[in-house]
C-alpha cells in the first residue's frame, strides 16, 4: 500500500471546504471515508480513499447527466415571477 494520511485541513481543502461536523455526519452515514486514528490525539484519512471518494462523486455526476459547469436553474419567487439563480 502506497498511501499517506491526510489531516483535516488538507481533507477539507480537497473536498471543497466541508466542515468537521458535515464530514462527521457523512462518515456516520457511510457516505465518506472513515478516519483512522494515527496517534493518541490525532486522526487522518487515507489519501487513496479520499481520492476514490472524489472520483465516485464525478461518476455520480456523469451518471446524473450533470455538466462540469455551474448549474443554473429558474425558480419562482414570492412575487410569482421567475428568478434565475445559481
Amino acid at each position: 500500500m502506497n498511501t499517506r494520511f491526510l489531516r483535516f485541513p488538507e481533507v477539507q481543502a480537497r473536498v471543497g471546504g466541508y466542515t468537521r461536523v458535515h464530514i462527521d455526519r457523512l462518515e456516520k452515514q457511510g457516505k465518506f471515508p472513515k478516519r483512522v486514528k494515527i496517534g493518541a490525539n490525532a486522526v487522518g484519512w487515507a489519501e487513496n480513499e479520499i481520492d476514490a471518494w472524489m472520483k465516485e462523486k464525478m461518476v455520480e455526476r456523469e451518471a446524473a447527466g450533470q455538466s462540469g459547469g455551474v448549474a443554473h436553474h429558474a425558480m419562482n419567487g414570492a412575487d410569482g415571477r421567475e428568478h434565475v439563480g445559481a
